[in-house]
């Protein structure tokens, strides 16, 4: 079945829901090649005997745009939850839920899911869009922040606080990601240029042999034209591995000139 990228995200008066209450939510649906298929956005009410989190509080009073913006017409979640559910169940694919950072956001979410609506249809999973960006970047947790990012993989699209804006900027980026991650030339370079040279090295090693795989398989049903390009490709993936061995060998000598 397709996915459908559900990026989302949540505005809060507090760090949990339950003591503290969801202000506001919004979806934005993607497919992977960042076609928008839909959105959702919803203000809620406070929950009975929840109050606000002082020190969420005093960042919101820093924001009172995107404040207003979330108090407009806010409805009973027992109401809204269940049409998020029929939302998400119209969707053209398996919805994922995509979140930045999705621990938070999720968290919210669910429990309003389960508690309001009664279901899920999320299951219990999510993807995080900062541990995705750890796999295509090469780089440890904490470094796979935005500014260590490639310029390309951001659209022009507003960061405000307001959760529909933000819900289609993190969508844009995951799609950006997942479209970097299957173009393995682009991650090789983005790798590289990183500095995560033994990474871009495994990469290269992964489709050189990849290639070859589909050019034995290509030659045993007769296939010699696809066998051929599939034999160049393997040979121009071998070629960059040498290229980046070099690049290492280069880098452990000045590593051990610096120590001497």
């Amino acid at each position: 079945m397709v996915e459908v990228y559900v990026s989302t995200d949540v505005e809060a008066d507090g760090p949990i829901p339950g003591p503290n209450s969801m202000l506001s939510f919004a979806s934005a649906a993607y497919l992977a090649d960042k076609s928008l298929v839909g959105t959702f956005s919803a203000n809620v009410t406070t929950l009975p005997g929840a109050s606000g989190d002082p020190k969420t509080m005093k960042w919101w009073e820093g924001q009172p745009e995107a404040w207003a913006a979330c108090r407009v017409q806010p409805r009973d979640p027992a109401v809204v939850m269940p049409e998020y559910v029929a939302w998400l169940k119209g969707l053209p694919g398996k919805p994922v839920f995509v979140g930045y950072p999705v621990a938070y956001d999720f968290m919210f979410v669910y429990w309003y899911l389960m508690r309001f609506a009664g279901e899920s249809p999320f299951s219990h999973s999510a993807l995080d869009i900062k541990s995705y960006a750890m796999d295509v970047l090469g780089l440890p947790y904490g470094e796979s922040v935005k500014r260590n990012m490639p310029a390309h993989w951001f659209d022009e699209l507003p960061h405000t606080h307001v959760a529909l804006d933000d819900a289609k900027g993190q969508g844009v980026l995951f799609c950006n990601m997942l479209r970097a991650s299957r173009d393995s030339d682009k991650r090789v370079e983005m790798l590289v240029a990183a500095g995560a040279l033994s990474n871009a090295l495994e990469l290269c090693r992964h489709e050189a042999k990849r290639h070859a795989d589909d050019e034995d398989s290509c030659m045993r049903v007769g296939d010699f034209g696809e066998a051929t390009r599939a034999e160049r490709e393997s040979q121009r993936w071998r070629d960059k591995a040498r290229e980046i061995e070099a690049m290492l060998s280069s880098s452990s000598t000045n590593d051990n000139a610096g120590t001497a």
